[in-house]
């Protein structure tokens, strides 16, 4: 169990991209697993860094998680509310849990996307934007 208050730092580059099984030439880093969300106490089921080769394509799927894609890089198509849409890096898609959906490349170019996979919550706390304390500066050490 980390401790809570413990920052933990994931360094890119010794993560390796990863093929998804059952899509089009799709791979993914993990950022954050469901088992290191429970050790932060936080409700998500993964959050993937993922790139779509040239051709390649998020395959047409619904699951029982809210998704929340990020473009990062390139230019997608992205499959929702029953038709295909053009999308860029910097839009934000959000996916309700069980909404057939798909991203697929539409670019010269590999594509990348961050995905946030959140649980549905039954009895939801309301949600707020959160709160940041400034400390002093003899609270932390000097750079």
């Amino acid at each position: 169990m980390m401790k809570a208050n413990a920052t933990k730092v994931i360094v890119g580059d010794k993560l390796n991209w990863e093929l998804m099984p059952n899509h089009i030439n799709l791979y993914h880093r993990e950022i954050l697993s469901a088992k290191e969300a429970d050790s932060m106490e936080i409700s998500a089921s993964s959050i993937l860094w993922e790139k779509i080769d040239v051709g390649g394509q998020v395959l047409p799927h619904y699951h029982d998680v809210v998704e929340v894609i990020h473009i990062t890089k390139g230019k997608v198509k992205v499959l929702c509310n029953g038709e295909w849409k053009s999308h860029k890096a910097g839009d934000t898609i959000q996916v309700p849990a069980g909404a057939l959906h798909s991203v697929a490349n539409d670019d010269s170019e590999a594509t990348e996307q961050i995905s946030i996979f959140i649980p549905v919550q039954q009895e939801l706390k309301s949600n707020s934007f959160f709160d940041t304390v400034i400390v002093d500066e003899d609270q932390y050490p000097k750079m």
